[in-house]
């Protein structure tokens, strides 16, 4: 028996075309029960299609997968048929990004959470009715009763993205997935959202893994950051030393792209350059381009990967040269 949750081990996604794209490249992570993780990020770093990828999501043949995935010690990539339907939903749920896009137009809210209770749980149709009135009352949705019988379209943004956590929390899974799930909204409800997944993963005791590319928002909802980078994680550490001891150039640029400098008139502090292809696996670190601190020993190969505390991992060779953000 294991006291992870998750467990990802060496994982590495390619996708097959005209080129290969290496989407992730030897990425490790691990997450407790009832622990948060934010991926932290720039558009294109692999955050989503890490989140597919222990979903099973990404078209299987058009997808090389290798290393090892597991949930609570089962293998998932060996996963297949009725094992792979239960593990979807029941043991491991997602909330997208744009809730818009991943609600059937053409069910009402009610009928879509309890087709998931139904085929997870073996109940009848008005007990999965009741579970999905449930879930909507603990996701705080007004008038929850007339909501059932609403279709996506007739709810506002902030109300689809509620239906999409209670219908991802109606199997009580122990894993959450949140794919930006905040990214589409105004900032109250963007504010209400995260305190409600906030209480609902300390009430349910569920592990979440919450994708973002919003500093302010991996503070506010996790305990744990792991910063990606071209398919890899550069840095990981609590939430508490990525913000207070940045150790890898690319973390210190992104706290140091803060809007609010914009707001009083500054000037941003963006990160020079553009992200690599991923149509080659690199072979030193994908980051020494756009560094300030590079050196040729930083071109000669893959950086090592220190450990400079408990928990805590930075892939630099100029770890010890990074300075504390304000």
């Amino acid at each position: 028996m294991t006291d992870k949750l998750l467990e990802i081990d060496h994982l590495t996604v390619r996708f097959k075309g005209a080129r290969t794209v290496h989407a992730i490249n030897d990425l490790s992570l691990s997450l407790g029960p009832g622990e948060t993780l934010a991926l932290l990020g720039e558009s294109g770093s692999g955050k989503s299609v890490t989140l597919k990828a222990l979903l099973r999501l990404l078209p299987p043949k058009r997808t090389e997968i290798e290393g090892d995935i597991r949930v609570g010690g089962t293998d998932i990539l060996r996963l297949s048929g009725r094992s792979l339907q239960r593990y979807r939903g029941g043991d491991v749920s997602m909330v997208f990004q744009e809730p818009a896009l991943a609600l059937d137009p053409v069910y009402t809210v009610g009928a879509q959470i309890a087709e998931t209770v139904m085929r997870h749980k073996g109940v009848s149709r008005s007990e999965a009715m009741e579970v999905a009135l449930d879930m909507l009352k603990r996701v705080k949705i007004p008038s929850p009763e007339r909501r059932l019988q609403n279709y996506p379209h007739e709810l506002s943004g902030g109300m689809r993205q509620r239906v999409m956590i209670a219908l991802a929390l109606a199997c009580r899974p122990r894993l959450l997935l949140a794919d930006e799930p905040t990214t589409a909204l105004d900032a109250t409800v963007q504010i209400q959202i995260l305190l409600l997944l906030r209480e609902l993963q300390k009430e349910f005791g569920m592990g979440v893994i919450f994708v973002t590319h919003d500093i302010g928002v991996a503070v506010e909802i996790s305990e744990r950051i792991a910063v990606m980078y071209a398919g890899q994680i550069v840095e990981e550490g609590t939430t508490r030393e990525i913000i207070k001891d940045p150790r890898h150039p690319y973390t210190r640029g992104l706290l140091a792209a803060n809007l609010h400098d914009v707001a009083r008139g500054e000037r941003l502090a963006a990160i020079p350059g553009a992200p690599p292809a991923l149509d080659t696996r690199p072979a030193s670190c994908s980051f020494a381009p756009r560094c300030a601190l590079a050196g040729p020993d930083c071109r000669a190969g893959l950086p090592p990967v220190v450990t400079p505390a408990p928990r805590r991992r930075v892939a630099c060779l100029r770890a010890d040269e990074a300075v504390p953000a304000e």
